[in-house]
Parts: C-alpha cells; sequence; structure tokens
C-alpha cells in the first residue's frame, strides 16, 4: 500500500512539473493537474493540498539526493575522487529528474521567491560549492572546483544553448566540469 501512494505521489509531481514548465506555475491550476492525472481534485488533496506543496514536494527530493551525495563523498579518503565522483552523480541527476526541475526554477523565479521554495535547496547548494573548493588551498583551484558544478548546470539547460540538453550535450558538461575540477598539469594555467 506505501508503495502505490508514493507512486501516486511521483506520478502527480511528474505532471505538476511537466504543467509548470509548459504553461508556467502561476497559469496552471490543481484543477489542471487533477484533469491530466484523471482524478479529482480531492483525490489530488489528499497527496498535496496547494501547488506549493507540490513544489516543496519537487525541491525537497532534489535536497535529499544531493544530501545523500554530499554524505557520500565526506566519507571517501580521496577527495579528487569524491569530487570526481560527485560531478558524474550530480550529472546524473540533471539528466534524470533534475533537469526538468531545474527548467522550471530558471523559467518561474519569481513564484519560487514568493514561496521562498528557492532557499532550502540553495543552502544545500551552498554546502555542495563548499566541498567541491575543501580541500583545495589554491583559490584558483577552489574556484575552478566550484565552477565544475556551475558547468554541469549551464551545459545542460536549454536557456543557455542552441538546442535542448542531448545525451551529447551532457557529456560535454561532464566532461568540462572533470576537466575544472581536476585539470591536467600545466592545462589553463
Amino acid at each position: 500500500m506505501a508503495g502505490r501512494r508514493t507512486d501516486t505521489r511521483e506520478r502527480i509531481q511528474r505532471v505538476a512539473l511537466d504543467l509548470f514548465v509548459e504553461q508556467g506555475y502561476e497559469k496552471t491550476s490543481l484543477r489542471e493537474i487533477a484533469e491530466k492525472l484523471g482524478v479529482t481534485k480531492a483525490a489530488l488533496y489528499y497527496h498535496f493540498r496547494t501547488k506549493e506543496d507540490i513544489v516543496h514536494s519537487l525541491i525537497e527530493d532534489i535536497g535529499v539526493s544531493l544530501d545523500e551525495i554530499v554524505e557520500w563523498a565526506r566519507q571517501q579518503d580521496d577527495p579528487v575522487r569524491a569530487r570526481e565522483e560527485v560531478l558524474r552523480r550530480i550529472s546524473g541527476l540533471i539528466q534524470g529528474r533534475f533537469g526538468p526541475i531545474m527548467r522550471f526554477m530558471q523559467d518561474n523565479q519569481p513564484a519560487l521567491k514568493e514561496l521562498h521554495a528557492g532557499h532550502v535547496l540553495a543552502k544545500r547548494m551552498k554546502e555542495l560549492f563548499r566541498f567541491m573548493g575543501a580541500d583545495e588551498s589554491d583559490p584558483v583551484a577552489q574556484l575552478r572546483a566550484r565552477l565544475a558544478l556551475v558547468a554541469l548546470m549551464v551545459g545542460n539547460n536549454p536557456q543557455f544553448l542552441d538546442e535542448n540538453p542531448t545525451a551529447a550535450s551532457a557529456d560535454v558538461a561532464l566532461r568540462v566540469a572533470l576537466e575544472l575540477a581536476s585539470p591536467r598539469p600545466g592545462a589553463g594555467t
């Protein structure tokens, strides 16, 4: 029974996110979400009372994923390899469920600001940025490590690309991120 409820919750999140990305947060109603799901508003209310609850749940899900990555990374002995694996894992998130949420967040910044939804994720991103540059004493190396995260985000965001992100653009973003985080000796200095 619990699995069924989780499946329904994820389905609601997916449909709502599709509508939010397609039409914008403000132009999407709970009624439209319910209709697209083929359920009543009452059934939707069972899982989420408001659109805001849906948005907060999406951001919290990403936050939990980021927390898990940072926690894993902190337990590793080799900081360079840990940073590289963090980048690979975040790239996987961006190519999966994280990508549409990032697009939603980019396109709906005023609504997110009003909902105070970005603060939770911003704290987690700061922690991730801190981790990426933590073991570097050279400010240039610290910046490179942190810019590696930015490369992943920009390289997978259609706002910054001529077309929608593809597997090739995701591979390029990851390659650039890895090069930034762990440059070859003498490269770019």
